[in-house]
């Protein structure tokens, strides 16, 4: 690891700083006070860095600084320019995990999972330099990591394992690349100015896999050609969208527009463009991508696919949307981002309905908060309940011969 650059600043002071994250390079306007494992977890989302003690001693923050392990929680990201960062998302993919990753999970050496990722890359970092460490000599090497679970051995069964199946070295880390990590100007208390707006006119599409996929599909008993009456009037779409809103027209089907997020206490406020890629009347069939930046660093990026077809009672809505977030609303989690963004387009499809069959201008209600996102998940456990009782009572289950109830 090479040195960190010397910086003079005002803690509050923005300083630029450009390192490359798992692959991808990324730019930031940081204040000078602000750890690499805050850049990391808040500002690009990669909130796979633990923080525990932040003093460096539990080891939970441990990431890769050019090659070799260090604490997140103890450098300041301004100190970084020019570094190469691996954190726990750039060892392995869900679907490609990296044999540290295989290892922890066969001998059950994951517990809670909070020290995990500096477990992972403590380990990666002691392979990578000493790969002929002997059995006896893990505890010692990996004591600088601590596991609140005490659940020592099965990590050290873990770690031996993949030490003796690669003497010859250890696998680079497989998830690598161009991703998702945009980098901008952040904005949090302190900065002495706001970002500016992200892409003037140019809607940049991240490579790699969404932060997640929606899939919604609703019935409409207004006609499909009424529902493409609306979907094909990017003004009805945005005002059928909780929270969005067109206001500009950029000319080539380029909007300009804002959208407002809302769960409990989390506000955020997009700025942004959406551009419609795909306009198919006959199939009724349109394509939206689009990207906004929040002033407190949250950042998304959505491909849109709405899709009326026709059946026999009126239309069936199908909506897809591939969402990559970053920055604070990456925080989210997946589960709960995706609840969010499912509620929106369920209120987005009966927004719709409701414009196409009364041919007036219907604007949706207010993004879905915690207290609706809550009612939601209950109503639905209880339909859920309601109809695995019904069908137990339907259909009882049998015994074998000889057997007593």
């Amino acid at each position: 690891m090479t040195l960190p650059r010397p910086v003079r600043a005002e803690a509050g002071e923005p300083v630029d700083v450009t390192m490359t994250v798992n692959g991808t390079e990324v730019s930031l306007s940081l204040p000078a006070r602000v750890t690499l494992a805050d850049a990391l977890r808040d500002h690009l989302g990669l909130t796979g860095t633990h923080l525990g003690c932040e003093h460096g001693v539990c080891g939970m923050c441990t990431v890769l600084v050019d090659g070799s392990a260090a604490r997140a929680c103890l450098l300041f990201a301004c100190q970084l320019d020019g570094a190469d960062i691996v954190t726990v998302e750039g060892l392995g993919r869900p679907d490609d995990l990296h044999p540290l990753q295989e290892a922890f999970g066969s001998h059950h050496a994951l517990q809670c999972g909070f020290c995990t990722p500096g477990f992972l890359l403590s380990s990666y970092d002691l392979l990578a330099h000493k790969p002929d460490v002997a059995e006896e000599d893990l505890p010692v090497e990996l004591s600088g990591v601590l596991c609140r679970c005490t659940g020592y051995r099965n990590i050290l069964s873990a770690v031996s394992e993949v030490a003796g199946a690669h003497r010859d070295g250890i696998p680079e880390p497989r998830n690598c690349g161009h991703h998702v990590l945009m980098g901008h100007t952040a904005a949090k208390p302190g900065a002495k100015s706001a970002p500016e707006p992200v892409g003037v006119e140019e809607i940049e599409l991240p490579q790699g896999d969404p932060t997640f996929t929606v899939e919604v599909t609703q019935e409409l008993t207004a006609s499909p050609e009424k529902t493409w009456a609306v979907l094909d009037d990017i003004d009805l779409v945005a005002a059928c969208l909780p929270g969005a809103e067109i206001t500009e027209h950029l000319g080539d089907d380029r909007y300009r527009g804002q959208a407002r997020v809302s769960v409990g206490p989390i506000r955020l406020s997009f700025a942004g463009l959406a551009q419609v890629t795909e306009r198919d009347a006959e199939a009724h069939r349109l394509r939206v991508i689009g990207q906004g930046e929040d002033v407190g660093g949250g950042r998304t990026q959505a491909v849109i696919l709405l899709v009326a077809e026709e059946t026999g009672a009126g239309t069936r809505l199908r909506a897809t949307a591939q969402v990559y977030l970053t920055g604070r609303i990456a925080q989210f989690g997946r589960a709960l981002a995706g609840d969010v963004s499912r509620r929106m387009f369920e209120q987005f499809a009966a927004a719709v309905e409701e414009t196409a069959v009364s041919g007036v201008r219907t604007t949706a209600r207010k993004p879905p908060g915690a207290l609706a996102l809550l009612a939601a998940t209950l109503a639905a456990k209880a339909r859920e309940w309601g109809r695995r009782l019904r069908r137990a009572e339907h259909n009882p289950p049998t015994h074998p011969k000889g057997t007593q109830r």
